[in-house]
């Protein structure tokens, strides 16, 4: 493909995720269709098909594209303080437009097609995931957690209550809310004395 080519490759692509973003905010997931894309993008629903085999895929895609605003972890050396600053951030962009209703009906399409499910675990939520658990290892490493602590375990204890008010609940996520998952979480991940 020429630059020239590649461009207009490129510019179609921008817009045809940017019509599918704009259209599933405005009618929701349910009712996006690639005919109201392709017509919203001023291209034919040929040329999105020939970038995406469904409109599942399409919105991944889509969503995908959205900046996340930097979820990784820092390493300051309090464990602690470290994860609340990430799922803070996190709750945020998730729990907000754009991306909280997007990302709302992109797991529920995960539900229904396995293609889109397998493509959101290895490019958001497995990365998500190693990004947690080296953080987790880092601070086992440093002292911080206890030498014995299932670090997938502690993944799953802390991102559960998170995922469960997001999206079965729908009850907020406040500061104090993720404040107390960290302190019922680290109480059990928390070095133990020795005992003679």
């Amino acid at each position: 493909m020429t630059d020239g080519r590649a461009s207009r490759h490129d510019n179609r692509t921008e817009a045809i995720m940017r019509a599918a973003l704009d259209l599933a905010l405005e009618v929701g997931y349910a009712k996006l269709s690639i005919e109201a894309v392709a017509t919203r993008a001023g291209v034919g629903k040929h040329t999105v098909y020939r970038r995406w085999s469904s409109r599942g895929l399409l919105f991944l895609d889509a969503v995908l594209s959205l900046d996340t605003g930097g979820l990784s972890h820092p390493n300051t050396g309090d464990v602690v303080a470290d994860l609340r600053e990430t799922m803070t951030k996190a709750v945020n962009l998730l729990g907000q437009p754009p991306w909280g209703p997007l990302y709302q009906a992109l797991i529920g399409e995960a539900q229904h097609d396995p293609e889109v499910a397998a493509a959101l675990n290895r490019r958001f939520i497995e990365p998500q995931t190693a990004d947690t658990l080296a953080r987790l290892k880092a601070a086992k490493d440093q002292g911080e957690i206890a030498p014995d602590f299932d670090l997938d375990l502690a993944f799953g204890i802390l991102s559960g209550p998170l995922y469960y008010r997001l999206l079965i609940t729908q009850q907020p996520i406040t500061d104090d809310y993720i404040g107390r998952v960290l302190q019922a979480v680290f109480a059990g991940m928390s070095p133990r004395p020795q005992t003679r």
